[in-house]
């Protein structure tokens, strides 16, 4: 285990020695996909246990039993919506397969140029999409690994552009921590690595325009085909390390401190920390009260304040709520809603709907 997180290490640290602001394509894979997650202030990469948080860690996979579907929607700034659709399938011990799927909605945008600036009348849409296939296995009862494969697809109009991505992650339980001296009560370290893999170029019919070749001599010159040459860009890699705790914990309710460090390529490096209560109920009733602080530390974000006296900086404040209903046969079904506020850019809801069939 320990050359397996060494060399997972080293990875990062090379493929991430040089950030650089605002240089990578894709970047809607930095919107994170669950309430759960969100409203906790995106500290979940030890927390990941079910199929929808396969974005934050694919090796919480193994923790999921039985079938279960996850499904999240949120409108997004200005009108962009934003979907996800998953489903997971344990298999015993062989580990759990996944497959997820997210669509960016950019909705229809009118066209304009320089003799209608005002808009021609005519109008196309925009979009991105991520298909991915993800495996996660128990080596142990206390550690796991998983991964993930993905292609990501860009379109605006009649231009486009594929990369292909490959996710990798890893959960430990401890004994640290534990109020019961058992590891699965413990604290838990996670890591993971998101979107390495190759760059995006666009291409299409959009990017052709006649140009002529020879502009200061007589002849039919003017309308040879030409097209621009895009640059290629990469996908937004992010290392995150993470670890949580559980300081209250019994059959009645139960408390979650988690913080992560993240270390993306486009960005400088920033600290998630979150928080979960949730109180069990009769009947297999459970609620929960989440809240979180995202991306302290990232010097160029915005500021938020909740007062004049209380103000967080360069950060995203996210609270949410939970309800999860176990039924008979291992059955059960969850709502949870998050909402956060992102500064001059407004505020933002996410809705997510998780059931487990057995």
């Amino acid at each position: 285990m320990k050359k397996f997180l060494t060399i997972l290490i080293y990875i990062v640290c090379f493929c991430t020695a040089q950030y650089r602001y605002g240089t990578t394509s894709a970047n809607f894979l930095e919107i994170g996909t669950s309430s759960n997650a969100v409203s906790m202030g995106e500290a979940y990469v030890s927390l990941a246990d079910d199929a929808i948080s396969v974005y934050w860690n694919p090796a919480g996979l193994a923790n999921v039993k039985g079938i279960q579907f996850g499904f999240s929607s949120q409108n997004w700034v200005v009108g962009i919506k934003h979907s996800t659709v998953s489903a997971a399938f344990n298999m015993g011990n062989y580990g759990t397969i996944s497959a997820w799927f997210t669509n960016f909605d950019y909705g229809s945008i009118e066209v304009t140029n320089l003799s209608n600036q005002n808009g021609t009348g005519e109008y196309y849409s925009a979009d991105e999409i991520v298909a991915s296939l993800a495996y996660g296995r128990k080596l142990v009862e206390w550690f796991s690994f998983g991964t993930s494969l993905k292609m990501v697809n860009s379109n605006i109009w009649h231009s486009s552009a594929r990369a292909m991505a490959l996710d990798l992650g890893v959960l430990v339980n401890t004994e640290f921590f534990s109020r019961t001296d058992k590891r699965q009560d413990g604290m838990k370290i996670g890591m993971s690595i998101s979107n390495y893999g190759s760059k995006m170029r666009y291409d299409g019919i959009d990017l052709i325009n006649p140009i002529d070749i020879l502009e200061n001599e007589n002849g039919n010159y003017d309308n040879v085909v030409g097209q621009y040459r895009t640059e290629s860009w990469e996908l937004p890699l992010i290392f995150r390390l993470g670890a949580s705790i559980k300081p209250i914990m019994n059959d009645f309710h139960a408390f979650v401190i988690s913080a992560d460090v993240l270390h993306p390529n486009n960005n400088s490096e920033s600290i998630n920390i979150g928080t979960q209560y949730s109180i069990n109920l009769a009947g297999g009733n459970t609620f929960f009260l989440r809240g979180g602080v995202k991306g302290i530390g990232i010097s160029q974000a915005h500021e938020n304040k909740i007062s004049e006296d209380i103000i967080f900086p360069y950060s995203t404040l996210a609270f949410g709520l939970g309800y999860e209903r176990i039924m008979g046969n291992n059955r059960s079904i969850g709502i949870d809603y998050s909402f956060q506020s992102i500064g001059l850019l407004g505020d933002v809801s996410l809705l997510t709907i998780s059931s487990r069939l057995f």
